[in-house]
């Protein structure tokens, strides 16, 4: 197979690979955030205490964090149907890498929430902020960096996930190493699409690394820092003004 032939076959299936975990990491970032959330909030001491739904949410993660990826594929088929219209392609692929990445995310938004001081959000809870105000003001703020490098790592993730929906019909560039590289014993091909694969993946790390580092020296307690600082200025000016000239 010469290069320009690789070529033709290369790009649409890279552009089904980047569709696929696209649309499958920005579903999973919606759906897998709050349920991350809902664990530690649920959790014994959280601001949403609940044991019932804590062990049952627990439970339902762990069960989608067990399940090998080929079987989601074949256990979601009709779902897939369902929702995709068809079982073959990149848009059926991303059903199954969805599902699949939702557990695995929310349990990495559970371990980064975990990480943030309670001694902030017992300052919050002292100046009478809520629930919904710890999450948006503390939690989300402090465990930025740590969640975006959940993020990379399930974008990583769905990737390798992807490569794996090509045996069963998934499309992209897991698609091309079976068909070609292994069915017809292209081996030259395959070890190109390898090398896309590590280099893509390399990216994305390298990107990731680099967000990570910013939001790390910009300072990710700046939102709390803020709200405490707007609680402490009227008692400061009210010192001011008693201080003699």
């Amino acid at each position: 197979m010469t290069w320009d032939q690789m070529q033709d076959l290369m790009w649409p299936a890279t552009w089904e690979t980047f569709q696929m975990v696209g649309v499958a990491t920005v579903v999973t970032v919606l759906l897998g955030l709050p349920l991350g959330l809902l664990l530690v909030l649920t959790d014994k001491g959280g601001a949403l205490q609940n044991a019932p739904v804590n062990r049952v949410v627990g439970a339902v993660v762990n069960l989608g964090r067990s399940m090998p990826f080929i079987i989601i594929m074949v256990a979601l088929q009709s779902f897939t149907r369902a929702v995709a219209g068809t079982t073959i392609g990149w848009e059926a692929a991303t059903v199954p890498l969805t599902v699949g990445a939702i557990p695995f995310f929310a349990r990495l938004v559970e371990t980064s929430v975990r990480e943030v001081d309670g001694g902030l959000l017992e300052a919050v809870h002292a100046m009478g902020g809520g629930t919904w105000t710890s999450v948006r003001k503390v939690l989300l703020p402090e465990s930025l960096p740590s969640l975006v490098s959940s993020v990379v790592t399930t974008i990583i993730a769905l990737i390798g996930f992807s490569a794996m929906a090509g045996t069963v019909g998934g499309g992209g560039l897991g698609f091309l190493a079976i068909n070609y590289g292994y069915l017809r014993f292209e081996t030259g091909f395959m070890w190109v699409i390898v090398a896309e694969l590590a280099v893509i993946v390399t990216v994305i790390q390298l990107a990731g690394d680099l967000i990570v580092r910013r939001l790390t020296n910009r300072g990710g307690s700046g939102g709390t820092t803020r709200l405490l600082r707007s609680r402490d200025t009227p008692a400061e000016k009210d010192e001011e003004l008693v201080l003699p000239h």
